[in-house]
């Protein structure tokens, strides 16, 4: 046998988005026994703070409610009650080329930035009806290892949820590197 089929194999399952046998798989369905949907960790168009508005006004002189280092990230929030998502919070992920000068390396810490956000934001919640705008801004000078930029979503996730408002319920763990 050619010693790359089952590579193909796998690359041609993916792309007919069938499973590859032996491999979990992660999205979650709903709980039959209840009725209930369980919770999905999915990102959506909402949560995405795209409004050259509402950004100007993040990062404007005194437009900031919090704003918090904890590296290799820095956060910057504020509460936007005119904001129409119901999505309580909308954020954006900032790498500065001036940090991370190919642009694989930018990519590859928005990604892994974007993957601790959207599996940590459900164990921080906020009050209900606020809105909060989210910039993460990438401080480091090269590429970190993922547990490094979790500790920090984590942190910072906590920061924010306990700045504007509730304490977090559920206590997040993290390691100290």
């Amino acid at each position: 046998l050619f010693p790359y089929t089952t590579l193909f194999r796998s690359a041609l399952d993916a792309r007919r988005h069938r499973p590859v046998p032996g491999q979990e798989q992660r999205r979650l369905t709903p709980n039959t026994n209840t009725g209930k949907r369980v919770k999905t960790f999915g990102l959506y168009k909402k949560q995405k703070l795209c409004s050259t508005c509402a950004i100007e006004q993040l990062f404007s002189a005194g437009g900031a409610d919090f704003s918090r280092l904890c590296y290799p990230l820095r956060i910057v929030a504020r509460r936007n009650s005119r904001r129409s998502s119901d999505a309580p919070v909308a954020f954006l992920i900032s790498v500065p080329k001036k940090r991370l000068r190919h642009a694989v390396d930018r990519v590859l810490m928005r990604r892994r930035v974007r993957e601790a956000f959207r599996l940590n934001h459900h164990s921080y919640p906020l009050p209900e009806g606020e809105r909060v705008d989210v910039a993460f801004v990438y401080v480091a000078n090269g590429t970190t290892p993922y547990q490094a930029v979790e500790n920090a979503v984590k942190r910072l996730l906590k920061g924010l949820a306990e700045h504007f408002g509730t304490p977090s319920s559920t206590t997040g763990s993290y390691d100290r590197q």
